[in-house]
């Protein structure tokens, strides 16, 4: 039940549209769809939601959660697993009305507003034969997104998405509007190209384009047994680097191009993406095509927005999850996914394994705040259910399959993990070197922490 307008903290009642672009409070007819997070388990009810259209909005947002105490969230698309963009009883600041987009074809540049989605972006930049390289859905938010790293179709022909961040303008907890690139405070800008949201509010990126006219790519269905998943993560990392693989063993979903004798059972359901000529990219994915006959094979030629499949931006799925890093997917790593695939009594279990290297492993760690540039495989282990009362059972399921197959990388990538205490956000998120150093810019730039909504860095005390 929403809280009533008269229970609103006093500070938050007069605020108008002028100041602060749009105000949605509870009671409001689109207040419960704008607090609704992508995370079906997340239900929270802010104490005001506001939509600001410029930077200087945004400041007095920010500035009004650090006068009143309430707790800020700070949200883009929503997509966040721990639901980090909405909050209870204080202020969301939603940039959705934040979505534009000036591209500079001639100097391979793009300056985008945080609140266009990953497909808005690479739908326009392809009209002019560009792309920057998101993740692998169309809804995602840019900003959240950016700031953890950015793992997608094109990493390992051109990196990560912070090896394409040439610039970002940020509000700061102090409510000051900073230009950030490798000259101009150096510090906040390396700090935010792999450590969230807990420097500011990035209203603003500056992305380098690169030339692709299209890919080779889209979606095959393989049948699976451990020695196929073998085979298949070997030839993706055996691969050219214009090749970037999405591997889901998944309990196959009723899809009509999935032979119906394989619904609830495990399939392998690859996305590939081959950044390059198509001729080239047929030969590459011919060799998956040898591993076994697919059950359906819908890679082509195609432009690169056509490896984005539409997206039900009004689903909200319950899902357990878990994310880490692999060594390697051999024999025995594989056979453990299946069984325990197989064992599971979710809707969907499986596990996506993502095959990294290439362009993202070439870049100095310390080059940026993401830590695992040298992680061989990204494992996300997921069961999405539908009875909030079976979350201890599929919680249990995951944290078994991650325990089992767990070996020597203990990291994980912060734009997949759902919830994380500090010893696993200073341990696996930002090991090391690298969380120090995030503790230090952090003391600097939001010493009262006042940015925690997130996978809190600590400000760094003495």
């Amino acid at each position: 039940m929403t809280t009533p307008l008269g229970k609103a903290p006093l500070a938050i009642r007069g605020l108008t549209d002028e100041q602060y672009g749009r105000v949605i409070r509870p009671g409001d007819a689109e207040y419960d769809l704008a607090r609704a997070v992508y995370a079906g388990d997340v239900d929270r009810e802010p104490a005001v939601i506001l939509r600001p259209r410029t930077a200087a909005q945004v400041a007095l947002a920010v500035a009004l959660a650090r006068a009143t105490g309430l707790d800020l969230a700070v949200r883009s698309g929503g997509h966040s697993a721990a639901g980090h963009g909405v909050c209870d009883a204080g202020v969301v600041i939603d940039l959705v009305d934040m979505r534009g987009l000036e591209i500079d074809v001639d100097a391979g540049t793009a300056w985008a507003e945080a609140g266009i989605s990953a497909g808005e972006y690479t739908s326009i930049a392809a009209e002019h034969g560009l792309a920057t390289g998101f993740g692998d859905g169309t809804t995602v938010g840019l900003g959240g997104f950016t700031l953890g790293g950015g793992i997608g179709y094109l990493t390992r022909k051109h990196g990560m998405t912070v090896d394409d961040l040439l610039a970002a303008e940020i509000v700061t907890a102090d409510g000051e509007l900073l230009s950030v690139d490798e000259h101009d405070h150096p510090d906040l800008f390396w700090a935010i190209r792999g450590g969230g949201g807990n420097f500011g509010v990035v209203t603003r990126f500056k992305f380098r384009l690169h030339e692709l006219d299209g890919v080779y790519g889209g979606m095959m269905v393989l049948p699976v047994t451990a020695p196929i998943l073998e085979a298949v993560i070997a030839e993706a990392e055996a691969a050219p680097d214009e090749l970037s693989t999405i591997v889901n063993v998944w309990t196959a979903p009723p899809f009509p191009f999935v032979p119906e004798e394989y619904h609830g059972k495990p399939i392998i359901l690859a996305m590939l993406c081959y950044a390059g000529p198509a001729a080239a990219g047929k030969v590459v994915v011919d060799r998956f095509r040898a591993i076994a006959p697919p059950l359906a094979d819908m890679v082509k030629a195609m432009p690169y927005p056509g490896m984005f499949p539409p997206a039900d931006p009004l689903a909200h799925p319950i899902i357990a999850a878990r994310n880490m890093f692999l060594d390697r997917v051999d024999l025995a790593t594989a056979e453990t996914i299946l069984d325990h695939v197989t064992a599971s009594s979710a809707m969907v279990a499986g596990a996506q394994l993502r095959v990294l290297g290439g362009a993202m492993a070439r870049v100095a760690v310390e080059a940026t705040a993401f830590a695992h540039r040298r992680s061989k495989v990204m494992a996300h282990l997921t069961a999405v259910y539908a009875d909030p009362a079976e979350a201890d059972l599929h919680e249990t399921w995951v944290e078994g399959l991650m325990t089992a197959i767990r070996q020597s990388d203990s990291g994980a990538y912060v734009n997949f993990v759902a919830h994380a205490g500090q010893e696993q956000i200073r341990s696996a998120i930002y090991p090391g070197a690298t969380g120090e150093r995030l503790a230090r810019i952090k003391a600097r730039y939001d010493p009262t922490n006042l940015f925690r909504s997130n996978h809190n860095i600590v400000p760094a005390t003495g």
